[in-house]
Order: structure tokens, then C-alpha cells, then sequence
């Protein structure tokens, strides 16, 4: 998305940290954009979300997929060049939510 991002992360320990993590992340990712074109990357602050019992992944995952074809950017999700996953291919992702209806929403 071009001014905001969307990620699915799972917690691997249990002291697992999203602020740290989240804080991590924006400043490693922002010193290199800054490096490489001057320009600051990210606004303060964030916005996030725990998945609750009643969310599944896959909803999550489809909602997440579908979001650069539902803002234009795209016709195929394939297409998008910032979609990925460390774990799995495009293709595994689409054949895991097939044809969810895009029901689940991030508030």
C-alpha cells in the first residue's frame, strides 16, 4: 500500500515483544529508505492488532492478500510487488484461502 503497511506475525517465545518488534522494525526500515532517497519513511506511532479466538488466520490472510486489488493498485494480488511471506509462496497463500468471502476487518 502506498502509504500504509499490513503484516500477519506470529509470536515465537513467549516473552515475545510487538512493541519492541514494531519499534525494530520501523527504525531499521526507515534508515534505509532515509539513506537511499533522504526522505523520512514513517509517522509516529502505529496501529495494531492482536487476533482475538473468534479471528482465523486465513481471514486475516485473505484480507491482507485482497487489500492492494481493493485499492486499485492491482488486478491480481500476484501482481503486487510487496506481497510475500517468509514462510510461504503467493501461491500457497491464495490456495489456503481459495474463495473467503473478505469479511474480516483490522479494527
Amino acid at each position: 500500500m502506498p502509504d500504509h503497511v499490513h503484516g500477519l506475525f506470529e509470536a515465537t517465545r513467549e516473552d515475545a515483544d510487538l512493541k519492541k518488534f514494531a519499534d525494530m522494525f520501523k527504525q531499521r526500515s526507515g534508515f534505509a529508505h532515509k539513506r537511499a532517497t533522504g526522505r523520512q519513511l514513517w509517522q509516529k506511532g502505529y496501529f495494531d492488532r492482536l487476533l482475538r479466538d473468534d479471528d482465523t488466520i486465513l481471514d486475516v490472510i485473505a484480507y491482507i492478500i485482497a487489500n492492494p486489488v481493493r485499492a486499485g493498485l492491482c488486478d491480481d494480488p500476484k501482481a503486487y510487488p510487496y506481497l510475500g511471506s517468509t514462510k510461504y509462496s503467493i501461491d500457497e497463500l491464495l490456495d489456503a484461502v481459495g474463495s473467503r468471502p473478505d469479511s474480516w476487518r483490522p479494527w
